[in-house]
């Protein structure tokens, strides 16, 4: 039995452009992310307090934050370490996430450090969040497969989650970071966790790199999963691990959940518009499928196709 109503975590402004080499201009992603809201997303993972260092496109987090933070949707933002959770406190966020990866390759191409200092590295981070009241999230990145080790045990990911729950996390996003999922491993993995933690409230956060993207939704929903992520156009991908590309695209899973009766809150039509928006902002074609065919109700007169001759 499917939910009747899921919600969708929009992270076209993060996750979406994190990847891109030219430099999006601030209020280009301001613009964006108030598209977003204008078409109902209610949470939004707006940016990154990475290092500009690591993540030139995501220096302006601050500033992207300050001027939508009021605007009406949940404001998330990922942080890597203390520094990052205080900018994001000071910049005025609604919700933090931190990261771990599931495997130790890609924790250190990722992170810069092994699975076990990250887990220490977020203690800080949740002390920060009590303090100041921001809710704490947390992400396990490769949660259903490392492009460098290849599949990751559902004991790993499940004695991960129990190390963030004991540091009072209760919300988990499992990530499919390149890729590499299926129904088996999303069933196998999220079968795992709601057995070992059945308070756990857990998102998915698929990538299309090999086209399953909304398969592995269809696996979750039957799981009973109702929180999601997606990029607005399919844009993304990890920069620190090969071969990764877009995220499902927010536009296609909106269109597919609304053809299974399941209830989102978002206007397709609108959000088919920002996805078109950030593809000319950026200049070149972007995976949404939807963008360029509609929805099925979007009918065409007979006479704008050509006939067949002869």
């Amino acid at each position: 039995m499917h939910p009747s109503k899921v919600q969708i975590t929009e992270v076209g402004t993060r996750d979406g452009l994190q990847s891109e080499k030219t430099f999006v201009p601030t209020d280009r992603k301001i613009e964006f992310i108030k598209g977003f809201t204008a078409a109902g997303l209610q949470r939004i993972e707006a940016t990154s307090f990475v290092s500009p260092r690591a993540v030139p496109q995501l220096a302006d987090a601050s500033e992207v934050v300050a001027a939508v933070r009021d605007i009406g949707p949940t404001i998330a933002a990922l942080v890597p370490n203390a520094k990052g959770a205080m900018r994001a406190v000071e910049a005025g966020v609604d919700e933090m996430v931190v990261f771990i990866s599931a495997s130790e390759s890609h924790s250190s191409t990722n992170l810069n450090m092994t699975v076990d200092q990250a887990i220490a590295a977020v203690e800080p981070v949740a002390e920060i969040a009590r303090q100041s009241g921001v809710v704490l999230r947390a992400a396990i990145a490769v949660a259903f497969g490392c492009p460098f080790e290849g599949d990751v045990p559902t004991s790993t990911v499940s004695a991960i989650a129990t190390r963030l729950i004991a540091l009072g996390i209760d919300s988990l996003t499992l990530g499919d970071t390149t890729g590499m999922a299926s129904p088996r491993h999303v069933e196998a993995v999220c079968g795992r966790l709601l057995t070992d933690h059945p308070d756990i409230r857990l998102t998915l956060h698929f990538h299309n790199t090999r086209g399953m993207g909304l398969v592995n939704v269809l696996a979750g929903l039957r799981l009973g999963i109702d929180q999601y992520e997606s990029a607005a156009a399919g844009l993304g991908g990890c920069p620190f691990a090969a071969g990764a590309t877009g995220n499902i695209c927010t536009e296609d899973l909106v269109y597919m959940l609304s053809e299974l009766g399941i209830e989102t809150g978002i206007d397709l039509e609108a959000m088919i518009r920002v996805a078109k928006e950030m593809e000319r902002c950026l200049g070149r074609s972007l995976p949404g499928q939807l963008m360029r065919a509609g929805p099925r109700t979007r009918l065409h007169p007979i006479e704008s196709v050509r006939r067949a001759v002869g």
